[in-house]
């Protein structure tokens, strides 16, 4: 065949195959949005079981919001399914992720069950993960006091192919995720923080469970993390779900949801994870609606606004997350501490950290080792700056994996080079001076700071500061991490069972991931 003809039959495939790709995403155009007036929380009042709890203690401690740190993950399941359940008049959530195990499972019928009792319940989640869920979550928008509402929505809403073909055709807009997390009730108690909804957030799973960071609070943040679910749900990226899959939105699919859920749940209650949830102290602390709370007037609800995408070229306008904490660290007086999954700082970032500490300040970090981290790219983007780092001060320790019996049958290679975060360490928190506490969603990398809505608390209490400080000391024992050093330029990994020249515990293939994620031009995703 001539070289002309080769080329004509490769550009009328060519033609053919963008001619195939139009038709086959011809139907997958987000329809219209269909607009309507603004849908605001419902205000707090005083008919409520939470009005009567809460009110009391706002009165004694007048303009104060009060706070209570949430590590441990049996409790914040409970906090989420006993507030769920008290719930009279309102219950707003916004999650990253929602899962279709037990606690996700037994989490939805609290909603159920808190909207056949008269609760208005908006429910607003990211579509990457909400859209292989898409029937079961719009069947429950089949309640009449349920709305449920998904953020930047692919228009595919089935198949793995359509999904592919949007993120290629359409990739600047679905790069874009909100990576929100919060729980609100009756606009008196909110939880926000780190946690999506699944097992492996409340200490739940068989196979990985994360060491991850809520505040619970009541007061004025309340109400101003209401505003920012406002915000939210009556933005133009955000699409009511009976807009993208009509079909599945019927009383027919929410009968059977909700009938199964309930068969689920009755059986649920005899599994190990519930019973001993019967004897937790948190657990009856949240029962008895006697949580214990820390009271204060500076406090900030930072959360990025929903266009945010629009600013990505200039960050520091675009996030106010970023703004908020570039502001606190740039104020410490004495010590920075980051804890963080996924720590990808940035020539910048590096920069303002090494900076800190060569004007006499302390600044601390725990991020996930390579062994305990699956997802290799992002530790390949901060394996880069680690020495630049080092040798500028910072201390730096990689936190080690938590072996299963799952992970001991398959070699421990649970690990892909742009998977989904499945390491130890899921906790997003900022400690200024043992002072002053920010909990939240927001990692140290490029995806939370250009790409993701993301928000937090920073709240300017000594006893939060005091128990997060508790928490990193307990973390960074040479027990549960490697104290990562330099020894004449080359790095060190310094642990309870000694010192390794390269990264502990990793086998080849995850070097080798991590090494090639350096390669490639990909750290703006990270």
């Amino acid at each position: 065949m001539g070289r002309k003809s080769r080329f004509f039959l490769v550009g009328v495939g060519a033609l053919l195959m963008s001619a195939l790709l139009f038709v086959l995403l011809g139907c997958t155009t987000l329809p219209p949005h269909p607009g309507g007036p603004a849908v605001a929380a419902l205000p707090a009042g005083e008919g409520t079981r939470l009005d009567e709890v809460v009110q009391p203690a706002l009165d004694a401690h007048p303009g104060q919001s009060g706070f209570h740190l949430v590590s441990d993950g049996v409790a914040a399941f409970a906090l989420r399914g006993l507030s769920g359940r008290a719930a009279e008049r309102s219950l707003d959530l916004q999650y990253y992720i929602w899962h279709d195990d037990m606690t996700g499972r037994l989490l939805a019928l609290e909603l159920i069950e808190a909207a056949d009792r008269g609760v208005r319940v908006r429910l607003l989640l990211d579509d990457m993960d909400a859209r292989a869920k898409s029937f079961a979550i719009a069947a429950l928008a089949a309640h009449p006091n349920i709305d449920v509402r998904l953020f930047n929505p692919f228009a595919s809403r089935q198949g793995l192919f359509g999904k592919g073909m949007e993120a290629i055709t359409s990739f600047s807009r679905i790069n874009h995720r909100m990576h929100n997390k919060s729980w609100i009730v009756d606009n008196r108690f909110a939880i926000a923080g780190g946690r999506n909804i699944g097992d492996e957030y409340f200490s739940a799973s068989d196979h990985v469970n994360f060491n991850d960071l809520d505040l619970a609070f009541v007061g004025p943040a309340v109400e101003e993390l209401s505003g920012s679910f406002d915000r939210y749900w009556n933005s133009d990226q955000v699409y009511p779900i009976e807009s993208l899959s009509p079909a599945a939105v019927s009383t027919e699919a929410l009968e059977a949801l909700s009938a199964a859920a309930r068969a689920y749940a009755a059986e649920a209650v005899q599994t190990p994870y519930i019973l001993a949830m019967q004897g937790h102290d948190a657990v009856a602390a949240a029962r008895a609606m006697a949580l214990p709370m820390h009271w204060t007037t500076s406090w900030q609800v930072l959360s990025d606004a929903p266009d945010k995408a629009r600013f990505k070229d200039s960050p520091m306008q675009g996030s106010a997350v970023l703004a908020g904490l570039t502001r606190a660290v740039d104020a410490a007086a004495s010590d920075v501490t980051l804890i963080s999954p996924y720590f990808v700082p940035g020539k910048a970032g590096t920069a303002q950290l090494t900076g800190l500490v060569a004007e006499g300040r302390q600044v601390r970090i725990l991020t996930n080792s390579l062994a305990a981290n699956d997802v290799a790219a992002v530790h390949g983007g901060y394996a880069g700056y680690r020495k630049a780092l080092l040798a500028g001060g910072v201390q730096l320790w990689e936190l080690k994996p938590e072996r299963t019996a799952d992970d001991a049958n398959d070699g421990g290679e649970g690990i892909s080079l742009f998977g989904s975060s499945g390491a130890s360490l899921h906790s997003k928190a900022v400690l200024i001076d043992d002072s002053r506490a920010f909990v939240g969603s927001f990692n140290l990398d490029p995806r939370s700071v250009s790409l993701n809505c993301e928000q937090g608390i920073l709240v300017d209490e000594p006893a939060i500061a005091a128990e997060l400080a508790a928490l990193f000391e307990t973390m960074t024992t040479p027990t549960a991490a490697w104290r990562v050093t330099l020894d004449e330029g080359a790095l060190r990994w310094n642990g309870d069972n000694g010192t390794y020249q390269r990264e502990p515990e990793a086998s080849l293939g995850r070097r080798f991931q991590a090494r090639l994620a350096r390669w490639l031009p990909v750290e703006p995703l990270l």
